[in-house]
């Protein structure tokens, strides 16, 4: 049996992308195989792309992406959680070099799924395992967000940066949500942050200065970046004595520079290590699974691509930043 799938054999920009028929086969014991219907785009897949990841792709012929949605075709022995027909999500644990979803079909180890509530469509079901898994894990269980905490979210014009701040008004917080521009206020504003800060000036005593306004003098109880750099000093400036700064990213390569306004507390956060546990899986699925049900988690997408052909396209939208949420492609097959 063959799929199409995605593969890359040098790194670089988009255009190393392909489209090509590789073998697949049947699923093994404790294996799945899935019919993707979605797949979810996120920045790590573009830094994997470009070689600058913090793991090296898997070349020639290296796979790639984290997150996708689909159906139950088959599965190996062994496998009792999962039957044909059944809807699953990738949870995005694994080497996306090895097992990446940019795919028609993929088989993967069933500790690589969750299941997807039936009622969520795929293209919505694609765009918030990691996502929301992120938000939650790294805000709520590692940097102890709770109602009426003030959060400051960086990039938050992101696919995790949107989880965030629907995340912080699930659980009563009070989202401070930062971005580059001028021009993705208003949708902020609207996605239910109680305030939007611009960094574009690159002024980042004004950063602090705002979200002390903000918090009325306080300081905010909780950063969660995904830039880092020496920037990532100014949010621990920023916070309350004795606050939190959770860093899930480095979009920004330059070494991290810590804040001296202590005591506080600071996370680095990886989600694989999280949904990596049968523990971390059960917490995120029954979050995200309740949020969606009552409608106070949401994905914003940005844009639908159809078929694994646009996935260059994708991935330049991605890279321009002109987007706000997820970029989905919709998978045929």
């Amino acid at each position: 049996m063959t799929t199409k799938a995605v593969l890359f054999h040098e790194t670089g920009g988009p255009g190393v992308l392909s489209v090509e028929e590789v073998a697949l086969a049947a699923p093994g014991p404790g294996e799945v195989l899935v019919r993707v219907e979605a797949i979810g785009l996120n920045r790590a897949e573009a830094l994997f792309r470009a070689g600058t990841y913090y793991y090296p792709a898997t070349l020639p012929g290296s796979r790639l992406g984290y997150e996708a949605a689909g159906i139950v075709e088959a599965v190996g022995a062994g496998v009792t959680a999962y039957a044909p027909g059944d809807p699953v999500m990738a949870a995005a644990n694994f080497d996306f070099g090895r097992h990446g979803v940019y795919a028609e079909r993929v088989v993967l180890p069933e500790e690589y799924l969750v299941a997807r509530p039936e009622e969520v469509d795929a293209v919505t079901a694609a765009a918030v395992w990691l996502t929301y898994s992120t938000a939650y894990g790294g805000m709520v269980l590692t940097g102890g967000l709770g109602a009426g905490d003030h959060v400051v979210i960086t990039g938050a014009s992101s696919g995790v940066g949107t989880a965030a701040i629907q995340t912080a008004l699930r659980i009563g917080a009070v989202p401070v949500a930062t971005t580059r521009g001028e021009d993705k206020r208003k949708r902020l504003l609207e996605l239910g942050a109680a305030q939007v800060i611009t960094t574009e000036s690159g002024d980042a005593d004004a950063l602090v200065e705002e979200v002390r306004r903000i918090t009325g003098g306080a300081g905010a109880d909780l950063a969660f970046d995904a830039i880092g750099g020496p920037g990532f000093a100014r949010l621990g400036d920023a916070l309350r004595p004795g606050g939190t700064a959770v860093l899930y990213g480095w979009l920004d390569p330059r070494p991290v520079t810590l804040s001296m306004n202590w005591p506080q507390t600071v996370h680095t956060y990886a989600n694989g290590a999280f949904v990596g546990t049968e523990e971390g899986r059960r917490r995120a699925a029954g979050f995200i699974g309740s949020g969606l049900r009552d409608g106070s988690l949401a994905p914003v997408i940005a844009e639908t691509f159809d078929g694994l052909e646009r996935i260059a396209d994708a991935h330049r939208l991605m890279e321009s930043n002109a987007h706000l949420g997820k970029i989905v492609v919709r998978v045929g097959g």
